[in-house]
């Protein structure tokens, strides 16, 4: 990690400390510590099991992947990959942007692939679990909507989160659509800017960048032709979604509050839109989105919201933090950064 990633590091560490800082004393932190100190442990630890359950699906359908692009990875193996991309993911500013580079080196060092091979496969996890979370988000609001009204906060979460998704689709359309393009020009403008500097040959490096793109979008390809293994990576994807809803539904419980399964299908896929922020794996500012989305739709008490947030939280963020971190370094992350 060099200078600048750990200034933005700390920089990310301490606006998270201060949008907690804030969110506490807004709901009332005595009254949250409370909550938190008389929650059920068995139901706490049923929260953490569902959220390991989405880590083991999520690494799974990684592992799918992979298997269209012809890398072959054990399930043990698999796991421990991407519980280090979540790790990068999470200690990084805008998350995946941020740790998606880690997870492709991380793949590419375990399986001996090419790392454009391994950011193909981290990237076309992260593009298929959009698939099943905007079914979930429309299936749970509409659903919502047949037993209470929609307030105004939960329509602007979703047409944030469809205007975000729909950017991000289009983006990639876009790229796809035009790849040729991008193959015969990027290379030679990028080699065009480095070679103004001494210590860059100009044609070194137009080469190195037009091998690496071919390589992606060779990769894509064959990603595309794998109908199966596509269906089964989204049947994973959903999965995974489920097991995070249901491991809020648990800490809700654990705090003594039930509350409808229906919310957390819509929730947890809108408040990771907050994610999308200079923040560190969006620290804070998802408990937030969390805490603004369940407050009206539960009724449940602010304070007793956000003791459930931070159970789950512990379950979705922390727990992979601490499998992450050290699957990271004994897959050998930093001979990779």
């Amino acid at each position: 990690m060099d200078g600048s990633q750990r200034r933005g590091l700390v920089i990310g560490g301490v606006a998270a400390v201060a949008v907690f800082a804030v969110l506490f004393v807004v709901v009332g932190a005595d009254r949250v510590i409370e909550t938190l100190l008389a929650a059920e442990p068995a139901l706490v630890a049923a929260t953490f099991g569902f959220a390991l359950c989405w880590l083991v699906a999520w690494s799974l359908m990684l592992r799918t992947v992979l298997g269209s692009l012809e890398v072959s990875l054990s399930v043990a193996t698999s796991f421990l990959v991407y519980s280090g991309a979540v790790f990068a993911n999470n200690i990084t500013p805008f998350g995946q942007a941020g740790g998606e580079p880690v997870a492709a080196a991380l793949i590419a060092r375990v399986s001996g692939s090419r790392y454009e091979t391994g950011l193909v496969g981290i990237a076309s996890v992260d593009v298929l679990n959009v698939v099943p979370s905007i079914s979930i988000v429309f299936l749970g609001v509409g659903y919502y909507a047949t037993t209470a009204a929609v307030g105004e906060r939960i329509e602007i979460a979703v047409a944030v989160a469809v205007a975000l998704i729909a950017a991000i689709v289009t983006g990639i359309g876009l790229g796809w659509r035009y790849r040729r393009v991008v193959v015969d020009r990027l290379p030679s403008a990028v080699g065009g800017l480095a070679g103004r500097l001494d210590r860059f040959d100009a044609a070194t490096v137009e080469a190195g960048i037009a091998n690496r793109l071919g390589n992606f979008f060779e990769d894509i390809e064959r990603v595309g032709t794998s109908p199966g293994r596509l269906a089964a990576a989204v049947g994973l994807s959903l999965s995974g979604w489920l097991f995070q809803a249901a491991a809020l539904t648990v800490a809700f419980a654990a705090v003594g509050h039930q509350i409808s399964p229906v919310v957390p299908l819509f929730a947890v896929p809108l408040a990771y839109v907050a994610g999308a922020t200079p923040l560190p794996g969006g620290l804070g500012g998802i408990e937030a989105a969390f805490v603004a989305l369940l407050v009206p739709t539960t009724g449940v008490p602010a304070s007793a919201v956000t003791a459930a947030v931070l159970v789950f939280r512990g379950g979705v963020y922390w727990m992979p933090v601490a499998i992450g971190g050290v699957s990271a370094s004994v897959l050998g992350v930093r001979t990779v950064q």
